[in-house]
């Protein structure tokens, strides 16, 4: 019943991009969706953690918040004439656990500018961040640390 739920949203959001409702493109947007569903069924989990909406929408929040400030400090950066950037690569030790937590850290990092997550070490207890300007890495880890990190932990509960 799950999957029939899931598919009909699918099919749906299938009519919505293609901009058609014809009987016909939404079954074929059924079956795209149910071919996809099954691909992936053994990868679908039950989720474990509780849902906080309040946490999210300020892990939303922050993430806006710092989209705006990111972006204006790249835009001061660049109009200068001369650039004193000192852009390098640093590590962030992770203490958020699943890998759901890890890859949307990863991704809000990667989409404010002037960062960009690199990789994270197989034992999953670091991520490499590219920063645009990394002349203090140590307020960098505490800024994700006190900002996304927190929030995440504080939404998701680990």
């Amino acid at each position: 019943m799950k999957f029939l739920a899931i598919n009909v949203i699918f099919t749906f959001i299938w009519g919505a991009i293609s901009s058609s409702f014809t009987l016909a493109n939404l079954v074929l947007g059924f079956l795209v969706g149910a071919l996809s569903l099954a691909l992936i069924r053994r990868e679908l989990r039950p989720v474990t953690y509780p849902i906080r909406p309040l946490r999210m929408l300020l892990l939303m929040l922050l993430f806006f918040k710092e989209l705006a400030v990111s972006a204006t400090k790249v835009a001061i950066l660049v109009m200068r004439p001369r650039m004193a950037l000192k852009p390098g690569i640093f590590s962030y030790p992770l203490t958020l656990k699943s890998d759901f937590e890890i890859t949307l850290l990863a991704n809000l990092i990667t989409l404010t500018p002037g960062t960009l997550s690199v990789d994270v070490s197989d034992d999953r207890k670091t991520l490499y961040v590219h920063a645009l300007d990394c002349a203090d890495p140590g307020a960098l880890r505490q800024d994700i640390a006190r900002g996304f990190e927190r929030r995440i932990r504080e939404a998701f509960g680990s």
